[in-house]
């Protein structure tokens, strides 16, 4: 299961979020033999907790956001940053989301270095940042209606839940395998789970100043302007008939 897409339409353009989505491309593209074959990107621009943690290569906490080691880590991110990041920099406004997406990706690399902090295994990946505005996103539209496309082999369907069950089940469910499958299958849990709560934290003055528990109170959760509502595919359904 993943999102696809919120009814929560953003009133502004999201021009920080759309340049963040370029570069992230950008820097894929290059790192192809197709594209510039500038594989040496990912070398030195990975993040190499073991090296940060004796002052080296410090430039890595900021370069790893933008690297990404394949197409489908590379989409799966840029999915989830194009369905919840407009939102926060209407919030935030261009520079302030800008600031929000840095200060996240960078709490994400403080939690998995502090996770393994000997450990010479590059990271790389816009993940961390993107959990942070998925906690930014959780703290403000609790219950925000997330389209998620439900695949099941050749089974597919979109179920509209509240962003509170689908962003909480994410980072429960980061939590979980970053205690149960450790650091060694290759993905970062704990930089997940760090910047997601770096986030909640991050927004915490934003939704205080809207009057905190009274902003829930007004808005139940929902966003403040009208939802987006989607019109059911107009592709006919034909249906299956048995042979004789």
């Amino acid at each position: 299961m993943f999102p696809i897409r919120d009814h929560n339409p953003s009133l502004r353009t999201p021009w920080v979020t759309w340049a963040i989505i370029a570069l992230n491309v950008a820097a894929f593209v290059l790192t192809m033999p197709w594209g510039g074959g500038m594989s040496g990107l990912w070398e030195y621009g990975a993040l190499y907790p073991a090296a940060v943690t004796q002052g080296a290569w410090l430039h890595g906490l900021v370069t790893h956001m933008f690297l990404h080691a394949g197409l489908m880590h590379l989409a799966g991110n840029m999915l989830f940053l194009w369905v919840f990041g407009d939102n926060l920099e209407e919030q935030l406004g261009h520079l302030g989301f800008a600031l929000f997406y840095l200060a996240g990706g960078l709490a994400a690399a403080a939690a998995q270095i502090a996770a393994d902090p000997a450990s010479g295994i590059p990271m790389v990946g816009a993940s961390g940042a993107i959990a942070g505005v998925m906690g930014g996103y959780l703290l403000m539209f609790p219950r925000a209606r997330v389209d998620v496309l439900f695949i099941f082999i050749v089974f597919f369907r979109i179920f509209p839940i509240p962003a509170w069950i689908v962003l909480g089940a994410w980072f429960a469910l980061q939590v979980f395998n970053g205690t149960t499958a450790g650091i060694g299958d290759g993905v970062a849990y704990w930089a997940h789970a760090g910047g997601f709560a770096a986030g909640v934290l991050l927004m915490l003055p934003v939704w205080l100043r809207r009057g905190g528990a009274r902003y829930w109170g007004r808005t139940q959760g929902h966003p403040p302007h009208p939802e987006a509502q989607y019109q059911r595919s107009r592709i006919p359904v034909v249906p299956r008939r048995r042979r004789r």
